[in-house]
């Protein structure tokens, strides 16, 4: 993240707060399986296996499942794509969370919603990457904290004083989410989606805002 400039920042702060959001939704939706903490569902599906609940062991892989074939297909958009990558991940994320609730609104979504939502939080993780790995990690906080801690640390003893604030900024910015998301939820099913879609079509214009002002930087030219 040191490398990323401040309208990047806040770029990721959006998205992040867009998977805190989806996560929620999709926490509270399963009864406590996760469409964005793929951690969580590993864990959840080994203990479900060793009590002998398959539902719950079929439910939590087949999550971890789709996000698997989210990362694997932005990642195979990002190689097709010959400019605007991060726009086109952006775009796609931005249309598998549309599916999602449309399904739903269908009366056809079922297990299916919420594994589009999988997928797509899969998908978001793939916006920032240079030279073939994720640069910022939107969707899970474990390893951002760590940073953050280390930071802190840093500047505790002399060193970069405010480096840790944007992994802190991260971070808020997913719990954040969440709580809107939960109480979202709560009031419109999975139709609170639709907010998180107007979330996304923000973090469009400001990435178009992004390139617009950097006509050079490496997004565009496919680096990031």
């Amino acid at each position: 993240m040191q490398s990323h400039h401040r309208s990047e920042i806040l770029l990721a702060a959006v998205l992040s707060s867009a998977a805190g959001f989806v996560d929620a939704v999709g926490f509270i939706h399963l009864g406590g399986y996760f469409v964005s903490f793929m951690s969580g569902n590993s864990t959840r599906g080994g203990t479900a296996l060793a009590q002998g609940n398959w539902l719950g062991f079929t439910l939590a892989f087949g999550l971890v499942a789709a996000f698997l074939i989210g990362v694997v297909s932005a990642s195979i958009l990002r190689r097709m794509v010959p400019s605007r990558k991060r726009m086109a991940v952006l775009l796609y994320v931005s249309a598998a969370l549309v599916c999602a609730v449309v399904l739903f609104d269908l009366g056809l979504g079922g297990w299916l919603a919420p594994a589009i939502m999988a997928l797509a939080m899969g998908a978001e993780n793939v916006i920032f990457e240079r030279d073939g790995e994720v640069s910022i990690g939107l969707t899970y906080m474990t390893g951002t904290l760590v940073k953050m801690g280390q930071h802190l640390a840093t500047a505790l003893t002399g060193g970069q004083r405010w480096l840790w604030l944007r992994y802190g900024l991260l971070w808020l910015s997913l719990t954040a989410g969440s709580i809107i998301g939960g109480f979202a939820y709560l009031t419109l099913n999975l139709n609170a989606l639709w907010i998180a879609v107007a979330v996304l079509v923000l973090a469009v214009l400001i990435n178009g805002r992004i390139s617009w002002h950097s006509p050079g930087a490496p997004e565009v030219s496919g680096g990031s």
